[in-house]
């Protein structure tokens, strides 16, 4: 049942944990940020600069982090390295600071304040803060407490959290929404186009390119850095294992007093309970007549309960959720958030031993029992005190680890002797096979750090040693290859297949280009189609809401433009469009215009509601954007190269 009732929802505190996230992300580099110049941080210690208003370096990171957080949240598993780049997490990161850069200045010329009693207010309706419907001064301190932060710091950053949100309704003010737009978004809404097309691919042309050595030749010679080899480097490393050193860690009561409040999370008890359940389904499409069916037949069962049946022995016969009715009902135990709410409701407002009276969920009618129930809390230092030690020892033996690294580094960084090194610590050399800045290292993959930095390294001497998962790398260069253009001998099989990519992406963009001036003069697509043997296809119907997307065919804002706003009286669109690797030739097949008399009453203020709201959204972009081309913004060498990156 765990998997047929839960919402793939986390635990209450982790709720609150995200919330405040989103919230640091939104206005965390506030409290840190200063006024530039030599009162201010220093350049390296900056990120950006707007206006004279220095943003951190470590608020671009903590912003950074919490955007990298929230991404991992939502994508988990899917979350990779490419998405991570494709989101251009480090433009999002610093373009949001800067935007909340601008507001203040904004707030300051418009003498925008929050008042006390403003701050107040918005503090005590944060559900997070609420026990039994209620602001509570303790659950505030104890949420605040599991982020390790106080009052005072929370306190800011709401209050420049309202002060924003004041900039912005400043911006919203003069937003409005007449019947002329209400109708021109009904009929963008309602107006749909379906188009006919062509598509064509280089693959479909690769068997008429002809591939000859002269031809080879000349594409290399123009295309000769297209296949350089990029500097190559191999190392040889002591690789120094935090394990090595576990037996030599030694620590006093206070270290594991300091560990323990530095991990508060790792001992959260979380509020949970143990229960069980019958279910009666009910379809969601379920007529009334249906449903009053079948909560009286729930109604029975309950009736059955109450009177001394056991409980197990009935989730067995007439439990719907047949995953948990093998198991006499029980789900064991789950947190808040994890079930659909009014489930959860129910199971947390009741007493170990009661037996709830029906519960209606979208998934029918359920009979819960309670068997336990644990309180939210946190585990003492006495009750924790082995896992604290656990931690403790793994985190100094890392340290350890890396003061032995620096001790070998400091002691043969001149002569770079890893041998040496590596007879003083007991340690075997190991090492790599070549590797380029895009690649991987083999024993140890993919470090930015150890790749960068090795790439830069003088060939005898040692890096600093470096702090992975495994353990603590200490390095030097093995062999260098500089970067080079090879011979056409070396790499003729890829030059090849990028010589077949290109002629044929030429014969592809040709033949399309051969339909349009086809079709421009009259002639069938249809025709055109079945005379080449090329497949013809639909893209079903869609709107202008859609865009700059077009079924089937993908992102294409210039064929989106172009079916939009082509005259009435024509089909034909006159162009051939490159979406994807693939050369497009489409007409227009069916208009279908939007029936204006179905914009009731109801629909229009539905209409009115969304369009207000998303003029309000865009009319904070366009005061930001101006904001933004008036003002004095510098990005430091250190966060372009990082935006540069994810390009």
């Amino acid at each position: 049942m765990l998997d047929f009732v839960r919402n793939q929802q986390k635990s209450i505190i982790v709720k609150l944990a995200f919330a405040i996230i989103i919230l640091s992300f939104v206005i965390g580099y506030a409290m840190l940020s200063t006024p530039g110049g030599p009162g201010g941080e220093s350049p390296a210690a900056e990120a950006a600069v707007v206006n004279g208003r220095s943003i951190a370096y470590d608020d671009f990171q903590s912003a950074y982090s919490n955007l990298y957080q929230i991404y991992q949240n939502i994508y988990q598993d899917q979350f990779t390295p490419a998405l991570e780049k494709q989101l251009k997490l480090a433009e999002k990161s610093i373009d949001s600071l800067v935007d909340q850069a601008l507001m203040q200045d904004e707030a300051e010329r418009l003498q925008l304040v929050v008042t006390e009693q403003e701050l107040i207010d918005a503090i005590a309706e944060i559900e997070t803060f609420h026990e039994n419907g209620v602001f509570n001064k303790s659950r505030y301190l104890q949420v605040l407490a599991y982020q390790r932060m106080n009052s005072d710091q929370y306190e800011a950053l709401k209050r420049n959290e309202l002060l924003l949100d004041k900039v912005q309704e400043q911006f919203k003010a003069k937003v409005e929404v007449t019947d002329a737009d209400v109708e021109e978004e009904f009929r963008d809404i309602n107006e749909k186009t379906n188009l006919s097309f062509v598509s064509l691919t280089p693959a479909k042309f690769e068997k008429q390119v002809k591939v000859t050595d002269q031809g080879l030749e000349a594409y290399f010679a123009e295309n000769q850095e297209t296949f350089r080899i990029p500097e190559m480097v191999s190392l040889r490393y002591l690789q120094f294992e935090p394990q090595r050193y576990l037996e030599d860690v030694t620590f006093e009561d206070g270290e594991m007093e300091k560990y323990y409040r530095r991990h508060l999370d790792q001992f959260e008890i979380l509020e949970k309970v143990k229960a069980s359940h019958i279910l009666v389904m009910v379809d969601a499409e379920a007529d009334e007549k249906t449903r009053a069916e079948r909560r009286a037949y729930a109604g029975t069962i309950l009736e059955q309960v109450r009177a001394g049946k056991d409980f197990a022995e009935l989730a067995r016969a007439k439990s719907d959720d047949k995953a948990s009715a093998v198991k006499g009902g029980s789900l064991g135990y789950f947190t808040r958030g994890s079930m659909v709410k009014p489930f959860e409701d129910a199971a947390f407002s009741m007493n170990p031993g009661d037996t709830s009276d029906l519960v209606e969920t979208t998934f029918g009618y359920h009979i819960i029992r309670v068997e336990e129930y644990t309180e939210p809390g946190v585990r003492s230092l006495a009750d924790a005190t082995e896992e604290v030690k656990e931690g403790l020892r793994v985190e100094k033996a890392r340290q350890l680890a890396f003061e032995k690294a620096m001790d070998a580094y400091n002691i043969n960084r001149k002569t770079g002797d890893l041998d040496a090194a590596a007879k003083a610590n007991e340690l075997g050399v190991k090492e790599t096979g070549p590797f380029a800045r895009d690649g991987y290292i083999d024993g140890i993959g993919r470090n930015e750090e150890i790749i960068n930095t090795a790439h830069l390294l003088e060939d005898k001497t040692l890096a600093k040693p470096v702090l992975t998962v495994d353990g603590v790398i200490l390095f030097g260069v093995k062999d260098r290859v500089a970067s080079h253009i090879p011979e056409l001998a070396e790499v003729k099989d890829l030059v090849t297949a990028a010589y077949r990519a290109v002629e044929s992406t030429k014969l592809a963009k040709a033949a399309a280009e051969q339909l349009v001036a086809d079709l421009k003069v009259g002639a069938s697509l249809a025709k055109l189609a079945k005379k080449h043997g090329y497949e013809i296809e639909e893209t079903g119907e869609f709107t202008r809401t859609y865009s700059p997307f077009v079924p089937r065919l993908g992102t294409s804002k210039e064929l989106f433009d172009a079916t939009f706003e082509l005259p009435e009286d024509q089909t034909v669109i006159g162009s051939v469009f490159e979406i994807q690797n693939r050369f497009v030739v489409a007409n227009i097949k069916q208009r279908i215009a939007a029936d204006m008399k179905a914009l009731d009453e109801a629909k229009r203020q539905e209409l009115y509601k969304s369009l207000f709201a998303r003029k309000q959204n865009e009319a904070i972009e366009q005061h930001l954007a101006e904001l933004r081309s008036a003002a004095a913004i510098s990005i430091s060498p250190r966060v372009q190269d990082l935006i540069n990156k994810e390009k």
